[in-house]
Formats: C-alpha cells, structure tokens, sequence
C-alpha cells in the first residue's frame, strides 16, 4: 500500500486499478484520435491529431495557477512510475471526463524537470541494454 499524497493516508489497490483503468483509457483515446485517410470533406477539425504530434507520442498541457505550456512526449512517459503519479493527479483533480488535450496539474518547469529525469533515465537503460 502506498501513502495518500495529500492527507498521508493509506491507500487500498483500488487506487492502483484506477490509475491502470486511466492509462489504458488515455492509450485507447490516443489511437483513436489517429485519422484515417478519407475523402469526408466535413469532418470535424478537433478530432484531427496536430502536426506536431509524432507518432508514438501524446500532447500534454502543464497547467498550474496562470502558467500554461503543452508538451509532446513520448507513449513511453507511460511506464514511467513519476509520470504515472502525474496522471493520477490530473485523475483526481479532472475526471476522465476532462475535455481537450490531456491536462497535469504541475507548473511547466516542473513538467520540464520530470521530462528531463525521465529521458535521463530511459537513455542510461537503453545504454545498459
């Protein structure tokens, strides 16, 4: 059991399947946001991905007080036990219902801090490998 980050409570393995619920739903959302070529010339422009969304990555808002910054990263931040913990915050504060890009609650530069500590990681495995 893990500790409550915000009243140091324990936690049961509910929150565990809840957050592996939220990422499986957040993978799934992201593969159907892929388009498919067709010659529909009235479908809606929200469902198209950005251009800037490589394949094999997700876009990510930073959004904490007035500080606002969207980030691309890698479907591997998936597996990552800090980002996981990311998520389950914006789970908490958001729903699964929260419209729009995907939404943490943390500052930019702490967004950037936990992006950097996980390439840092991912680099020395794939190093080691």
């Amino acid at each position: 059991m893990s500790k409550d980050r915000t009243n140091g409570t324990k936690k049961n393995k509910s929150g565990i399947v809840n957050l592996k619920v939220m990422v499986a739903k957040l993978q799934k959302s992201l593969l159907l946001g892929k388009k498919l070529p067709s010659d529909d010339y009235f479908d809606e422009p929200e469902n198209d991905v950005p251009e800037d969304v490589k394949e094999g990555h997700f876009a990510v808002v930073a959004a904490e007080d007035d500080e606002v910054k969207r980030f691309v990263v890698p479907l591997s931040c998936l597996t990552h036990p800090t980002f996981l913990r990311l998520l389950e915050q914006a789970y908490e504060e958001y729903g699964f219902d929260h419209e729009g890009a995907l939404t943490v609650p943390c500052r930019p530069s702490e967004m950037e801090r936990i992006l950097v500590l996980i390439y840092t990681e991912f680099s020395r495995l794939s190093l080691v490998a």
